[in-house]
C-alpha cells in the first residue's frame, strides 16, 4: 500500500533495488572469481617458496657429495687402497680416515667402505648393532666403473632404527683407469634435511609437506607421520606429474591440493609436495572478500544515502505543490517561495507560483469590484439625507439647549453633529491619524454619557504618529465592536483601552476586559477573511472583516493582524500597518 500511494517510496525502492541486486549478483561472481584467483596464487607462491627448499636440497645432496669423494684428495690413501695386503698400519690409516669422514658431519649415521681389491669392510657408526646391518659383500661391488651400476643404486631410502635415513653409495674408481678400488657409503639421518624442508608448511593449519626421489617415488621425509593420500582424478598421480603443477586430492580424508615441483640432482629425480588444505584456501579468499565486502557495504551505505537525498529532492517540491494546491482549494492563495531550482521542477513551480498569483490579482480585483459596488450603495444611502440638513438642525437643537441652561446637551448635540460630517464625508478616503482619534473621541463620548459609570476608556498615542494617514473609519468599528459585542452583552460595564505604537510600522490594538470571542467565532473570522467573504447588513455591516478588508486592499501583504481573546481579562484586536514616506500628509479623496 505504501508503494502505492508514495511516489518518494517507489523512486527510492527502485533506486536501491538498481544499486543493491546488481551488488548482491557481482559479490556472488566476485566470491567465485576470487576463490578461484587466490586459489592460484596460494598454489603459485607455495610453488616459489618450495623453488627454494629444493635449492636447498640440491646444495645439501651436493655437499654430501663432495665427502663422498674425498678420498681422492688424500694420496696415502689411495696407495693403501690399491694394495691387496691389509698390513695392520694400512688398515689403522684406513679406518682413521673413516672415523674422520664419519664425523665430519653430525648427521651422518655411518660411514662404510668395502674394499673391492681386499674384501675388507671398514665401518664407523653409533651403534655396533647398526654396523650389523648395515654389511655388505664385496661381490656386489662393480668391477668396472659405470658396470652394473646406476643411479638407483647410488641413492637409497633405508629405515634404519624406525628412521628413514639417506644411503649415498659412491663407487670409489682408481683414475685414470676404470677399475673400481671399493665403495664408499654414506648413512645420512634425516635432521638436517628435515631443517631445511619443515619450515615449507605451517603443520598448525593442517599442512604437510613430502620429499621423494627416484620415479618410484621412495619417501625420503615426510612431516606429518600419516600417509593416506587419494588423488581425485586417475591420472593426477605423480608417475603423470610434470615438473611443477598440482593436483587436488585428500590427504587423511581432508580435502586439498598437494603443490609440487620436480627437479633433479645429477641424474637422481627430485620431488617436493606440499599438501595445502581447502580450508587454508577457503580463508585467504574469505580473508579477500571480507575486506572487499566492507569496502562494497560502505559504499553501498554511501549510494543508499545518496539515493534517499535525491529521491527527497526529487519529491519535496511536488509535495509542496500538493500541500500549495491543498491551500488554494481552501482560499488561501500564500504560495511559499520556490526552491531556485532550473530544472524541470523548478520551472513548474515556478509556473504554478505565476498562476496562483495571477489568480489572487484576478479575485482581488473581483472583490474590490464587489467592494466599491458595496460602498456606492452605502453612500447612495447616505446621499439621500441631505447632509447640510442634519447638520444644520442638530445645530437649531444645540442652540435651543443652550437657552434652556442644558449645556451637557448642547455639547453632546455637537459630538453627534461632528461625527455625522465626519462619517457622512464620502469624498474622502484617507486621513490623518489625528482626525480619526478625534473621531473615535467624540464616538467614545457620547457612549460614556449613554453608560454613565459603567465604561471607561482611555487612548495613547505618540505626536509622531498623528500626522500618519491611514484608510477612514477603521477605528470606529473596532471600538464599537467592543463596546456592543463586548462589555454591553457581557456584565454590562468594563474598561476600554486603545493604545497606538510607532516603530517600523504602526500598530494600533483595542483592548477590552468584555465577554470576548468564542474560539468558534475567531475560527470563522479567520476563514472568512481567508476566503474573502463579504459579511451581510445582518451580520454587523462594515464591521470588523470590512475593516481588515479594507486595510488588506490598501496595503497589501504588509498588512497583517491578530485577535486574542481571554473572556473577561482581555480581547485584543491588533493591527499591524506599513508606514512608508508617502503616509504622511493630508486627506485623500
Amino acid at each position: 500500500m505504501v508503494l502505492k500511494k508514495s511516489l518518494f517510496a517507489k523512486l527510492l525502492v527502485g533506486m536501491l533495488l538498481a544499486a543493491v541486486v546488481p551488488f548482491a549478483i557481482s559479490n556472488l561472481i566476485f566470491y567465485k572469481v576470487a576463490s578461484d584467483s587466490v586459489g592460484s596464487q596460494v598454489i603459485a607462491l607455495n610453488q616459489k617458496t618450495m623453488d627454494i627448499g629444493m635449492d636447498n636440497m640440491i646444495r645439501y645432496l651436493d655437499n654430501l657429495n663432495k665427502l663422498s669423494v674425498g678420498f681422492y684428495n688424500d694420496k696415502t690413501l689411495m696407495s693403501y687402497l690399491r694394495t691387496r695386503e691389509s698390513p695392520p698400519d694400512q688398515m689403522l690409516y684406513i679406518t682413521n680416515q673413516i672415523t674422520t669422514l664419519f664425523n665430519n658431519d653430525s648427521e651422518i649415521k655411518a660411514v662404510r667402505y668395502v674394499s673391492a681389491t681386499s674384501g675388507q669392510t671398514y665401518m664407523k657408526s653409533n651403534s655396533s648393532l647398526l654396523e650389523l646391518s648395515l654389511q655388505l659383500s664385496p661381490s656386489e661391488i662393480p668391477k668396472r666403473e659405470g658396470e652394473n651400476w646406476d643411479i638407483t643404486r647410488g641413492y637409497e631410502v633405508m629405515m634404519l632404527a624406525n628412521e628413514r635415513v639417506l644411503a649415498l653409495h659412491k663407487p670409489l674408481v682408481d683414475y685414470p683407469r676404470t677399475d673400481v678400488l671399493g665403495l664408499v657409503s654414506l648413512f645420512v639421518g634425516p635432521s638436517e634435511i628435515s631443517r631445511l624442508i619443515r619450515p615449507l608448511s605451517d603443520a598448525e593449519a593442517g599442512e604437510a609437506v613430502f620429499l621423494y626421489i627416484h620415479k618410484q617415488s621412495q619417501l625420503l621425509y615426510a612431516s606429518s607421520s600419516e600417509l593416506a593420500v587419494e588423488f581425485d582424478e586417475p591420472q593426477s598421480g605423480p608417475e603423470y606429474w610434470g615438473s611443477r603443477g598440482y593436483a587436488n586430492g585428500k590427504l587423511d580424508g581432508r580435502k586439498g591440493v598437494f603443490v609440487y615441483v620436480q627437479d633433479r640432482y645429477l641424474d637422481l629425480p627430485l620431488a617436493l609436495v606440499k599438501f595445502v588444505p581447502a580450508a587454508v584456501i577457503n580463508e585467504s579468499a574469505n580473508r579477500t572478500l571480507n575486506f572487499t565486502l566492507v569496502l562494497q557495504l560502505i559504499t553501498l551505505f554511501f549510494v543508499i544515502v545518496f539515493a534517499s537525498f535525491l529521491s527527497y529532492r526529487t519529491i519535496a517540491p511536488i509535495k509542496r505543490l500538493l500541500r500549495s494546491i491543498v491551500h488554494l482549494e481552501l482560499g488561501d492563495f500564500r504560495v511559499r517561495q520556490t526552491s531556485g531550482r532550473t530544472d524541470e521542477i523548478g520551472v513548474l513551480e515556478q509556473r504554478f507560483q505565476n498562476m496562483v498569483g495571477r489568480l489572487d490579482d484576478l479575485i482581488n480585483r473581483e472583490y474590490r469590484s464587489r467592494y466599491e459596488l458595496t460602498t456606492a450603495r452605502l453612500k447612495m444611502l447616505q446621499a439621500q439625507i441631505n447632509p447640510h440638513f442634519l447638520y444644520n438642525t442638530l445645530q437649531s437643537i444645540g442652540t435651543l439647549a443652550l437657552r434652556h441652561r442644558a449645556a451637557e446637551v448642547s455639547d453632546k448635540i455637537a459630538e453627534l453633529g461632528a461625527i455625522m460630517r465626519y462619517s457622512m464625508d464620502i469624498k474622502t478616503e484617507t486621513v490623518r491619524l489625528q482626525k480619526e482619534i478625534e473621531h473615535i473621541e467624540h464616538y467614545l463620548s457620547l457612549q460614556t454619557g449613554r453608560f454613565k459609570n459603567k465604561l471607561s476608556y482611555t487612548l495613547s498615542c505618540p505626536n509622531e504618529a498623528l500626522s500618519i494617514s491611514v484608510p477612514k473609519m477603521i477605528l470606529q468599528p473596532l471600538v464599537e465592536n467592543s463596546i456592543i459585542h463586548g462589555i454591553e452583552k457581557g456584565k454590562g460595564a468594563g474598561t476600554l483601552h486603545i493604545g497606538i505604537e510607532l516603530d517600523r510600522s504602526l500598530s494600533i490594538r483595542v483592548m477590552d476586559n468584555g465577554k470576548g470571542f468564542d474560539p468558534e467565532v475567531l475560527a470563522r473570522i479567520r476563514k472568512s477573511y481567508e476566503n474573502r467573504q463579504l459579511q451581510g447588513p445582518d451580520e454587523g455591516g462594515i464591521g470588523l472583516l470590512n475593516v481588515l478588508y479594507r486595510l488588506n486592499l490598501h496595503y497589501g501583504s504588509g498588512f497583517e493582524w491578530d485577535i486574542t481573546s481571554c473572556p473577561y481579562e482581555a480581547t485584543v484586536i491588533m493591527l499591524r500597518i506599513p508606514v512608508g514616506t508617502g503616509d504622511e500628509g493630508g486627506e485623500q479623496t
